[in-house]
């Protein structure tokens, strides 16, 4: 599975790109909370939130170590890789979301990350199709099942 390989790699590199770019991020948001890179905290306004803090930690804790992580995990070819892959993908994918709908914008940059995140679930998807790891049995019969 010459292709497998590729698309870890792929994951890899996703990985890396968007936890290394989110843990910037949510470092500014956490060392400057009320401006971070020049962005002032009333285009929180429509959420939850008065300041970019929570939002700069979630964005560095999870977004960024935790991408970092699934990168790792993928580098080390470990088991459960795929479904990092994809709980960042979807996350990433809630993330930029919830962030349109908070800020009221709908930028360029919104939609090249939210294909990342799409990009890391379809990855996911596939591979795990390609190794039989979905939380399912693929190995059934198509003989019928009696209850």
């Amino acid at each position: 599975m010459p292709h497998t390989k590729l698309l870890r790699i792929l994951a890899i590199c996703l990985h890396l790109f968007i936890g290394i770019g989110a843990i910037a991020g949510g470092y500014a948001a956490v060392s400057n909370p009320l401006s971070p890179l020049d962005a002032p905290a009333e285009m929180l306004k429509n959420g939850p939130f008065d300041n970019f803090l929570i939002p700069g930690l979630f964005l560095m804790i999870i977004l960024g170590f935790g991408n970092v992580m699934a990168g790792v995990l993928a580098l080390l070819k470990h088991k459960w890789w795929e479904y990092a892959t994809g709980a960042m993908g979807d996350t990433l994918i809630l993330w930029i979301v919830i962030q349109c709908v908070i800020l009221g914008t709908f930028e360029v940059l919104h939609v090249i990350f939210f294909l990342l995140g799409v990009l890391q679930g379809t990855i996911a998807l596939y591979t795990m199709y390609k190794g039989r790891k979905f939380p399912f049995d693929q190995n059934m019969s198509s003989e019928k099942v009696s209850l």
